[in-house]
């Protein structure tokens, strides 16, 4: 009777302590290279985690001060900071603009600790990155950076203004499309169905990108509404994509087949062999929507 009552206890205890993490505010810190990457890659995941109360904060890694046809530097940065405010205003999120030129990032030391500070001030459970390789030498550049914060975050000597973190904190990569030197694998996808509209609308706020200067560059200028009561709409349909069988793999795994199979729109990341480990019951904590 006594060792039931021990195993009773243990059980409960084990059982308060999980319900107690599980019910914490978790922080979450996306890190892009410029002022609409995290929108776009990781936006609907974002809206998910702030509609359950959680923290959230974006980080641009450049001022976006070269992204545009006509427009260029203080004058476009200022532009690109106030659209990315405005942005996580839609979306319930912090949004940082760091002050590096954009198309001139290099990973180097100075902007590493930038980073360190960035993800320490935050206190971040999960830190989400692009992977280091892409077509733009900014993503392929903040992948690097972010990997090489991934174990310093946790040594205290370095940049030791910023207190150390003392957690094994999850880093993930933004899904990507690459295929060399190795495919983007989805370890976690997310159903963001319900909040794809609102992706949009933060997605919105940038102007300069989603309506300039991305059709300009990928000479599709001309399919972009002149009346702006139009442009969501477009937009919207611009960007929603047809699920890959991989993504409707992973969307099977954590919501079960039936619930999968209603999915319209998912995010998707990979989780970095730089930081955490996390087993899917620890993903499932870090990922509440997931157990919806």
């Amino acid at each position: 009777m006594k060792r039931i009552l021990i195993i009773s206890l243990v059980f409960t205890f084990n059982s308060f302590v999980y319900a107690q993490q599980a019910s914490k505010q978790l922080r979450i810190i996306m890190i892009g290279a410029h002022p609409d990457d995290c929108d776009s890659d990781g936006g609907g995941t974002a809206a998910l985690f702030a509609q359950m109360g959680h923290a959230v904060k974006f980080v641009s890694v450049t001022n976006g001060d070269a992204g545009h046809q006509s427009l260029k530097g203080k004058e476009l940065a200022k532009r690109r900071l106030a659209e990315a405010k405005e942005a996580g205003r839609r979306l319930g999120v912090e949004y940082d603009v760091l002050d590096n030129h954009d198309g001139l990032l290099m990973p180097s030391l100075d902007v590493r600790i930038q980073i360190i500070r960035k993800i320490r001030e935050w206190n971040a459970d999960i830190v989400i990155a692009p992977r280091p390789n892409d077509y733009h030498p900014d993503h392929r550049y903040t992948g690097v950076l972010v990997q090489d914060a991934a174990y310093m975050v946790a040594v205290p000597n370095i940049a030791p203004e910023t207190p150390a973190l003392n957690k094994n904190t999850v880093f993930l990569y933004f899904r990507d499309r690459f295929q060399k030197p190795n495919p983007f694998r989805p370890d976690i996808a997310v159903d963001i169905s319900s909040v794809y509209e609102k992706k949009m609308t933060a997605f919105d706020a940038h102007e300069s990108q989603v309506y300039e200067w991305l059709p300009w560059i990928g000479h599709y200028l001309e399919e972009v509404p002149a009346n702006k009561n139009e442009r969501l709409k477009w937009l919207s349909a611009k960007y929603a994509e047809t699920l890959h069988p991989d993504i409707k793999t992973a969307l099977e795994k954590w919501y079960g087949t039936e619930k999968a199979s209603r999915v319209k729109q998912a995010e998707a990341f990979e989780i970095c062999e730089y930081g955490a480990q996390p087993n899917d019951a620890e993903i499932k904590r870090l990922f509440p929507m997931l157990q919806k």
